[in-house]
């Protein structure tokens, strides 16, 4: 049982950090370091860097909140410790 759990919690740990590494990269990157390229872009009337840096890394975020919630539904049936 207790090298299921630390599977468990490895599993859910290494999931975690891809999504926030995925939030990082377009919150850092879209917003700040590839702006001037992506505001060449226009998106319902504003520069594609200027909503990502306003709207879209929020959009992201929320997105990957409920791809963590799927996973970790599967997880937990996975490894039986779903309530």
């Amino acid at each position: 049982m207790e090298k299921n759990l630390k599977e468990y919690w490895s599993k859910n740990v290494t999931f975690m950090s891809v999504l926030l590494v995925i939030w990082a990269v377009v919150s850092y990157g879209c917003g700040i370091i590839f702006v001037e390229q992506l505001n060449a872009v226009r998106f319902m009337g504003f520069p594609l860097g200027f909503w990502f840096a306003q709207q879209g890394s929020i959009y992201v975020f929320v997105c990957l909140i409920f791809i963590y919630y799927i996973y970790m539904q599967k997880l937990d049936r996975e490894y039986d410790v779903h309530e």
